[in-house]
């Protein structure tokens, strides 16, 4: 494996304390982090790992709901305790609440549930878009220039991020539109525990998840005074897939107001089949200065 799969798979490697209160407690380390803050990704991935491993091995996760709190500190382990809310005969419910210095800096919920048959329907993915392959990845865009974020972003995160139409880091290229789509796969295999998979995939959900409400305002991640954060998360889980192979993610942002935008997004396996759905609110602020004019559709 490389360094970036190692430190994914450590990061989600969570110690269970053997405290037990009316809740489970496990504790779990910080990635390391350019400005400090940590991952909402991690924290999100970590709180799954934390509530899977208090439910059953016939029960898999099919939706979970998330807010966050506080930032959290890379200088930091985070603690996680889970609340058995609800077994039922299909069904189990858990609630995980993660902390730092005593805090809480996420609170979510998770659905569970037993195989079950039913009908099946799903959205199509698009065909008109280009193949992984020919697009670049973000060492191609950011490689050579020397700054934390971009080595960061280049060299040492675990997922391989590739835009369609084009990145959004440095400027906005093309139209000012609300949505876009990104390839992304694992840069190593990971083991074949899908548990692990359902969690990494909540991981890199959150990578580019709120670009569109950028891309519809010609907004680009290095504009001097630019503020976002994740504010809340929702996904849910339709088929399994692997991380490690490509995955298509589209994403749109049907509104932006009030200092916050939202968006939504679809992510395929490479032959089409839907895999899972993920929403989520961001407070977007943009300096005076930099706002341009309304998007064009």
């Amino acid at each position: 494996m490389n360094g970036p799969i190692d430190g994914l798979l450590s990061t989600l490697h969570l110690t269970d304390t053997g405290a037990r209160t009316t809740e489970d407690i496990f504790t779990g380390p910080s990635q390391w982090m350019p400005l400090g803050r940590v991952f909402g990704g991690q924290v999100l991935a970590q709180s799954l790992i934390a509530a899977m491993r208090t439910v059953a091995d016939d029960r898999t996760i099919h939706s979970m709901h998330g807010y966050f709190l506080r930032p959290g500190d890379v200088a930091h382990p985070i603690t996680f305790s889970v609340d058995r809310l609800h077994d039922g005969r299909s069904f189990s419910t858990r609630r995980t609440h993660a902390f730092q210095n005593g805090v809480p800096i996420l609170s979510l919920i998770a659905s569970f549930q037993t195989e079950d048959d039913g009908v099946s329907h799903q959205v199509e993915m698009p065909t008109d878009l280009p193949d992984p392959e020919t697009l670049p990845s973000t060492a191609d865009v950011l490689g050579a220039f020397d700054h934390d974020i971009a080595r960061y972003w280049s060299n040492e995160r675990a997922f391989d991020v590739r835009h369609v139409p084009s990145p959004v880091y440095l400027r906005v290229e093309g139209e000012r539109v609300p949505r876009q789509a990104v390839w992304m796969k694992a840069f190593g295999r990971l083991p074949d525990d899908l548990n692990m998979h359902r969690a990494a995939l909540a991981y890199a959900s959150d990578y580019s998840i709120l670009e569109p409400i950028l891309r519809a305002h010609g907004v680009a991640w290095a504009t001097p005074g630019l503020k976002v954060a994740s504010l809340d998360h929702a996904m849910w889980w339709h088929r399994d897939a692997r991380v490690d192979e490509w995955l298509l993610y589209t994403q749109d942002s049907p509104s932006a107001s009030g200092g916050r935008g939202l968006s939504l997004g679809r992510i395929y396996t490479r032959d089409g089949e839907l895999v899972a759905s993920v929403a989520q609110e961001g407070m977007v602020r943009v300096p005076e200065s930099a706002r341009p004019s309304a998007p064009t559709e």
